[in-house]
């Protein structure tokens, strides 16, 4: 039995964000997207830093502290080119804390520098 992709890809986690976490450069913004929500699923903290740009990346995001998140969707809402090297996607994931259930509503700002994408910024959408 093969594990399906968290990222809502109708495919293996092999076949699908999985090549991604293992070393295969994303070849879009949403694909990175996607592989990096799949990262927050398996709490995979040295891929999510790897592939955050430089210029706004944290030292650290500590997943391990505090109550991990159950993580139970991705839905992606648009995705958008500015040009080749600047793109957009928004995103909506969701999450239960001890039982409590949220949403993030976001729209993410991409960045490729030397032909690899980025995760940028992302600003969240209040509703």
């Amino acid at each position: 039995m093969t594990t399906p992709c968290p990222c809502g890809r109708p495919a293996a986690l092999a076949d699908c964000c999985g090549r991604y976490l293992a070393g295969t450069p994303a070849p879009d913004a949403e694909s990175l997207m996607r592989s990096r929500y799949t990262a927050f699923t398996l709490a995979d903290e040295a891929y999510l830093l790897a592939t955050w740009h430089p210029d706004t990346r944290p030292a650290a995001l500590n997943l391990a502290e505090g109550t991990a998140p159950k993580w139970l969707g991705l839905k992606v809402v648009r995705r958008e080119n500015q040009d080749d090297s600047h793109a957009t996607v928004e995103f909506v994931a969701r999450y239960k804390i001890a039982g409590r259930a949220f949403r993030q509503h976001e729209v993410s700002r991409f960045i490729k520098l030397s032909g690899h994408w980025y995760y940028f910024d992302g600003n969240e959408k209040i509703a």
